[in-house]
């Protein structure tokens, strides 16, 4: 599912049948205003072998799938790049790339918090019912009534949340997800900050005011990510002050019972003791008190680490190397290609 490239060249391995390459075909993602909240062009009409590639541009975006139903909710098993962000005085831009492998039509938002409610929506092969689309986003027109494509199955996650559904792997039944608030006004904490999970359950953060992230660490270097490619990472994620709902999520699934220790990579938050855990043992030497009080003496952010028993379902910005994330689902298949260069 996911591929570590730095090059699309790489990926023709993925369209498997068609022996030529189709064509691509360019769509911006934001910019500066009055760009912002718009995709450029919103509507593209793509044949099987084509490639859709999305240049992320300011401020900070998704290119999330959904459906003609529901236009502001991730489609269940569908791709999401997650949040990309870009500073205004950028030169380089983050690319995602996606592969047409049929002709059914491919529903896209943002989930940044309030922009598909706005407009910032897009189509792959909409036919007549774009119009419907734009219009059951921004609430101009009731949402459809009618059964979506096959292609495309209605989600049951609520408006405007940006994780993939921790569907990379499905399994027979379904755990529990546990949802943790990430900051908020006056806060450098997560809430709670200390659970119990077990094997197939998602850990859902949601991340409030101001700027954090969910970096993995080890219990040994609290305020250290783990080696590149082993740990989990958000990526920084800011959330404006206005915002009061609708707020940006991120979920990784718990493969294991083994303790998870994670921390915000924000300046000296993890110093001022903003620290997370799963399944710390309360009766030992390795408690979530003694973590956090390990973080809280610790120096500054450093970049070191080991190893991970998670498994991410959407991978918004990675530290210290590229951003790659390959979602699959009903013929289509999205890929992340963001510079190490641009994470903030």
């Amino acid at each position: 599912m996911f591929k570590h490239i730095a090059l699309f060249t790489a990926l023709s391995a993925l369209a498997a049948i068609p022996v030529a390459r189709g064509a691509v075909i360019d769509v911006i993602v934001g910019g500066a205003a009055p760009n912002t909240l718009k995709f450029q062009p919103d509507s593209v009409v793509a044949n099987i072998g084509d490639t859709v590639r999305f240049t992320f541009k300011q401020k900070n975006h998704t290119v999330t799938q959904s459906t003609l139903a529901t236009p502001c909710a991730p489609k269940d098993g569908g791709f999401d790049s997650g949040f990309i962000p870009v500073q205004d005085s950028a030169v380089s831009f983050p690319v995602a790339e996606l592969d047409i492998h049929d002709l059914n039509p491919v529903w896209v938002y943002c989930a940044q918090a309030g922009h598909c409610a706005q407009g910032m929506v897009f189509a792959v092969n909409p036919g007549d019912k774009m119009d419907q689309f734009r219009g059951a986003a921004t609430g101009a027109v009731p949402p459809s009534s009618a059964a979506p494509s096959s292609a495309a199955p209605v989600s049951s996650a609520p408006p405007a949340t940006t994780s993939a559904a921790a569907a990379a792997a499905p399994s027979v039944s379904a755990g529990t997800d546990h949802r943790i608030v990430v900051g908020g006004p006056g806060k450098l904490l997560f809430d709670p900050s200390n659970i119990q999970a077990a094997p197939g359950d998602t850990v859902t953060f949601e991340f409030h005011q101001k700027s954090h992230s969910v970096t993995q660490s080890s219990f040994d270097i609290p305020c250290s990510p783990l080696s590149s490619g082993q740990g989990f990472d958000s990526g920084l994620t800011p959330v404006d002050d206005s915002v009061q709902a609708n707020f940006p999520t991120w979920t990784v699934k718990v493969n294991d019972t083994n303790p998870i220790w994670a921390y915000c990579k924000q300046a000296n938050h993890c110093q001022q003791g903003m620290v997370f855990s799963v399944n710390a043992n309360e009766q030992s030497d390795k408690s979530f008190a003694a973590f956090k009080t390990k973080a809280m003496s610790s120096g500054t952010n450093t970049t070191t680490g080991s190893t991970s028993n998670t498994t991410q379902s959407s991978q918004p910005n990675a530290a210290a190397s590229p951003v790659t994330a390959s979602f699959r689902d009903a013929g289509i298949a999205l890929t992340v290609l963001a510079l190490g260069a641009l994470v903030l």
